[in-house]
């Protein structure tokens, strides 16, 4: 969910850590791809948990850099009953026949079908912001994924911690 600012939750938790490790300080707060280039991890990135979710990442990215920004995925931090889970992804990329968001792709970690939903999108749109519900197995990490039709590609990411199984 975002504040009335634009500031999401989580970046206002990864701040919040940040500052309680004493990575930094009463400056001006660091923004994800800052925090990689001071060599900093980004504790919030999930690692890719198998060879599955390799490969689909490899396809949707076709070996360009996956960077994160520009795409909010809102999710509750933990779903009673995964047959029912709460998606919400929005972008802050423009919507114009130059510059826009072809796809975005939802991805879960640990799912019998780790390549859950792709969007096919054009600028007659007018904005991303995409609502839906999906099933989840277990415990594990959700990715949305968007690829521009400039060839970018951009992230978020949610861990979302499931206490009835969805999926059979």
């Amino acid at each position: 969910m975002s504040r009335s600012d634009g500031s999401s939750r989580r970046l206002f938790l990864r701040r919040a850590l940040l500052a309680a490790a004493g990575v930094i300080g009463s400056g001006p707060l660091l923004q994800g791809e800052q925090l990689l280039a001071a060599g900093v991890p980004d504790a919030f990135d999930p690692e890719v948990p198998n060879e599955e979710v390799a490969r689909i990442l490899r396809e949707i990215s076709a070996g360009k850099p996956i960077r994160r920004g520009h795409l909010t995925l809102d999710m509750p931090l933990v779903a009673e009953d995964g047959r029912v889970v709460p998606v919400i992804i929005e972008s802050d990329l423009p919507m114009t026949p130059e510059h826009h968001v072809r796809a975005i792709h939802l991805i879960v970690d640990h799912n019998p079908d780790a390549h859950l939903a792709a969007f096919q999108l054009t600028p007659a749109i007018g904005s991303v912001s995409i609502s839906t519900r999906i099933k989840m197995k277990r415990t594990t990490w959700v990715r949305a994924i968007a690829a521009t039709n400039t060839g970018e590609i951009w992230a978020d990411y949610a861990r979302v911690q499931v206490t009835l199984n969805g999926c059979g």
